[in-house]
């Protein structure tokens, strides 16, 4: 048997190997395939790995590869950079405490409190930890119950959120559920994110599409434009910054444009 988190690089390996064909790796097409995407053998070829050890890292049993090895499968596999950086993380990450509710200390509440633009912190499960009034007057933090009070939760199944980001609800959605997939590989079984998705799944009918594609993205800076309903249209960029302190805590400030 395997566990959740070898399970997940299993997982992930197999999804960007079934999204290549022979023609894009130079490889020739041959008789007509069962399944899209290369074959294991193939992909081991490229990468200059054995067959059978390849097969032991897609069915997610214990294999450690090399730094050298992680390399030459993200070129055989053509991941960009945010995919070679997740494949090394799953590599990398075996062994973890279950989760713990981060706690936002009083110096970043004063600094988040002090900013007039909206401004609030999460966790490594994007759980909303501490906000501004300014985020609160446009996305209603302290509306909402504790345990919703998630921005995944919040953007993905709240009717509320949805609307606040009109026709373009489905991109952001779709780009945070490939950005979250980064974090949830590394806590993959953990019962906090097991429950996690369980609440999304029930609440997004569309999340269930998105998350099996399994795209990875990292966290950059970007624009959003919101609806709201008092305020009007809005237009922001925001950008967002790890704390010293605690890495697993995620600064996000909103700019209006």
């Amino acid at each position: 048997m395997t566990d959740p988190h070898r399970g997940e690089l299993g997982n992930f390996l197999r999804s960007r190997r079934e999204k290549l064909s022979p023609k894009s790796v130079g490889l020739p097409g041959g008789r007509r395939r069962r399944t899209s995407g290369l074959r294991r053998e193939e992909v081991a070829e490229l990468a200059g790995i054995g067959v059978d050890w390849y097969i032991r890292l897609e069915q997610g049993r214990s294999v450690s590869p090399s730094a050298t090895t992680i390399d030459a499968l993200a070129r055989a596999l053509r991941l960009n950079k945010a995919e070679h950086a997740h494949l090394k993380a799953l590599t990398q990450n075996t062994n973890r405490r279950p989760f713990a509710r981060e706690k936002v200390p009083e110096t970043i509440r004063r600094l988040i409190d002090g900013l007039n633009q909206p401004a609030y912190v999460t966790g490594r499960r994007w759980d909303v930890l501490a906000w501004n009034k300014a985020a609160d007057d446009i996305f209603a933090f302290s509306r909402v119950a504790d345990e919703d009070r998630n921005t995944l939760i919040s953007v993905l199944t709240n009717p509320h959120t949805r609307r606040l980001f009109g026709a373009g609800w489905a991109d952001e959605a779709k780009r945070m559920v490939a950005e979250f997939r980064a974090t949830h590989d590394l806590w993959a079984g953990d019962p906090a994110f097991v429950e996690l998705l369980a609440r999304l799944r029930q609440g997004c009918p569309e999340f269930a599409g998105w998350w099996e594609t399994h795209d990875i993205r990292g966290g950059a800076a970007g624009r959003k434009r919101l609806s709201h309903p008092r305020k009007g249209a809005l237009r922001f960029e925001y950008v967002s910054f790890q704390a010293n302190d605690d890495p697993a805590l995620k600064l996000v400030i909103y700019t209006p444009v």
